[in-house]
């Protein structure tokens, strides 16, 4: 610092003062996080649910709670291949170079330069006149340390990047929300598949059973017994079956096809053999809607991206006032490789500056009311996000409180359809029923078969839903940890 001036050094040291110190002004609005709207209890839970129906059920892997290895190994897939996941992943990624690359525009800057050019001045230049019209050639041999550093007085680059910090967070919770989505999106799928299956069983059961019926009818007529149009209903009864069997394999195939997608693989590579549709869903407690808003990632991402517009205002708002620099440079300069190290050719400078904004036409008005607007906006998206998470809940238990009675009472319209459809094939045999009697019979029996297996599907279906609408083992404490790199979902790592 030799050489400086007294006074210049004093201003230096009032601006360096400044900068460091620890009630930096930060122009930012304090930031409070959104209401969201006040629910007691969930009314679809009602009285139906037991008191204590999961407590010791599992919370991270929530789907080893049905029991299906099948399911819990294509889960474990889709975490190693899916590429909506890797692609959450990815932008996790870039959202922490943005808060890092934010954070570090707050420290100064430290470059090296190094040249060494060769240069002919024009015999016309000002200079050359000067010097009597002469050209000159000449080297330039610099090397030298430069210094940059941007005071933050009013709390732009802290602003900003505490803006970066939030929606790296707000991009964590995106990623668990992601993942959430495809775990249950598969789950769903496995259980339609194998509910696909159990009507194929079903189907193919009855496909032999009318074929014989048609065998035997076709026999009757053949003796006398029966008339042609009893053959023409057999047969209607077994083809319109045959065209319900194509239907579910072809809504298998896609099922089977989805679910490869899911896990990273072509279709024509992947395969899933026929299962049953075995035991019941189990219980899910929905917790108390005071938790619930804590369990949802993008409950978390939308109260993040409230965080990071509050903070841009901050940065709105500093444009209106100075931006104080420092800058600085220090090395030796010479025309000859001899002396370029030498003491003499020594430089250096070093100062403060400064920039006010004087006239924009509005410019600055419009990024202030921009910021607003984009925070306003950013509170009425948590404000449905949390409405819609509240909805989802109450969905999902209505579902499954609605779907358990009519699972009830279309397992037992099958067992009626069934008798009655048996007590029918006798009075046809006995010569006191016509086979329309028959195919009607055997018509609503198997309907009410395939509507019991859909709605255990439904059901199924429905205990995911919740699993997804309340969370699934989700903890809000993760996003800022996953935004800070520390660490990332189970299914990524």
């Amino acid at each position: 610092m030799h050489g400086i001036r007294p006074g210049r050094l004093a201003a230096l040291t009032a601006v360096l003062g400044a900068a460091v110190l620890p009630g930096a002004c930060s122009l930012a609005p304090r930031y409070v996080a959104p209401a969201a709207p006040k629910v007691d209890h969930f009314v679809e839970a009602g009285g139906w649910m037991p008191a204590h129906p999961a407590d010791g059920g599992p919370r991270g892997d929530w789907w080893t709670a049905f029991h299906e290895p099948t399911l819990d190994d294509l889960e474990r897939r889709l975490s190693r291949s899916n590429p909506d996941l890797q692609a959450a992943v990815a932008r996790l990624s870039e959202a922490r170079a943005v808060a890092l690359s934010a954070r570090s525009a707050e420290y100064p800057t430290l470059d090296a330069d190094a040249s060494a050019t060769r240069e002919r001045s024009s015999a016309n230049s000002p200079l050359a006149n000067l010097l009597g019209n002469k050209a000159s050639t000449y080297d330039d041999l610099v090397g030298d340390l430069s210094f940059a550093w941007e005071v933050d007085l009013f709390g732009r680059l802290r602003n900003a990047s505490a803006a970066a910090r939030a929606q790296a967070q707000a991009s964590a919770a995106d990623l668990s929300a992601v993942e959430l989505s495809l775990r249950a999106e598969l789950a769903t799928d496995y259980f339609a598949l194998r509910g696909a299956d159990a009507t194929t069983q079903l189907l193919e059961d009855a496909v032999h059973d009318y074929d014989r019926a048609y065998e035997v009818t076709d026999n009757r007529y053949q003796q006398g017994i029966a008339a042609a149009t009893d053959v023409e209903q057999a047969d209607t009864l077994r083809q319109n079956a045959r065209a319900q069997l194509a239907a579910v394999r072809l809504q298998r195939a896609q099922l089977a096809h989805a679910i490869a997608v899911m896990v990273g693989e072509p279709p024509s590579r992947f395969k899933i053999a026929p299962g049953a549709l075995a035991g019941s869903p189990p219980a899910f407690d929905p917790g108390l809607p005071s938790t619930l808003l804590q369990r949802r990632p993008d409950v978390a991402s939308a109260e993040r991206a409230v965080a990071a517009a509050n903070a841009q205002i901050g940065v709105a708002r500093a444009a209106w006032f100075p931006v104080f620099s420092l800058s600085g440079a220090a090395g030796y300069e010479s025309t000859v490789a001899s002396t370029w190290l030498d003491a003499p050719s020594r430089f250096w400078s070093i100062g403060p500056g400064g920039s006010l904004p004087l006239l924009d036409a509005g410019a600055r008005l419009a990024g202030d009311r921009q910021a607003w607007a984009v925070y306003d906006e950013s509170v009425a998206n948590y404000r449905k996000t949390t409405l819609v998470a509240y909805q989802e809940v109450e969905d999902s238990l209505v579902a499954l409180h609605r779907l358990a009675q009519e699972r009830a009472a279309d397992e037992a319209a099958a067992v009626a359809a069934g008798q009655s459809a048996y007590h029918a094939d006798q009075r046809y045999l006995a010569g006191v029923a016509d086979y329309l009697e028959v195919a009607s019979t055997h018509t609503a029996a198997l309907q009410a078969e395939r509507a019991a297996l859909s709605a255990r599907v439904a059901e199924f279906q429905a205990t995911i839903a919740l699993v997804r609408a309340t969370g699934g083992g989700w903890a809000r404490s993760a996003a800022g940890a996953y935004a800070a790199g520390n660490d990332l979902p189970p299914a990524t790592r």
